[in-house]
């Protein structure tokens, strides 16, 4: 089992190093460390989002071969569709409804993504205003 290092820490003793009068150094070397864990957790939704996205995109395209199949089939075999001209009109009605709701549906997904990664930051942007704030204090 591999430990977890804290890649700030290096940064951290760099910032005790150098002690100004006033400022807290750790306090703010916290706070950056938690708008990278910000960042991190953003790219990580977003992420699981776009493979969620990849995944939907994957079974709408089977799903349209598999159809496309289908009707090529009963095509070529001469089926009541080949000779129907209502037929093939709701054959096709029907197919552009699917794909208007596939599309739909998969741009509900990546503005859904889109906005979960955004207030990941905006909750951390104003986290991080808080804190500014306490820190300009004077104590």
């Amino acid at each position: 089992m591999a430990t977890e290092t804290n890649p700030f820490e290096d940064v951290t003793k760099l910032f005790q190093q150098f002690k100004v009068p006033g400022v807290d150094m750790e306090a703010i070397a916290e706070s950056r460390q938690k708008d990278m864990q910000a960042l991190v957790d953003a790219n990580k939704a977003a992420q699981e989002a776009m493979q969620a996205l990849v995944r939907k995109q994957t079974e709408v395209l089977t799903q349209a071969m598999e159809e496309i199949q289908g009707s090529a089939k009963a095509l070529a075999a001469g089926g009541n569709v080949a000779s129907d001209p209502a037929k093939q009109t709701e054959l096709v009605r029907d197919a552009y409804q699917k794909a208007l709701a596939d599309m739909k549906e998969l741009a509900d997904m990546a503005r859904k993504s889109q906005t979960d990664a955004l207030a990941i930051i905006s909750q951390r942007a104003m986290q991080s205003l808080e804190e500014m704030k306490k820190m300009m204090q004077p104590k």
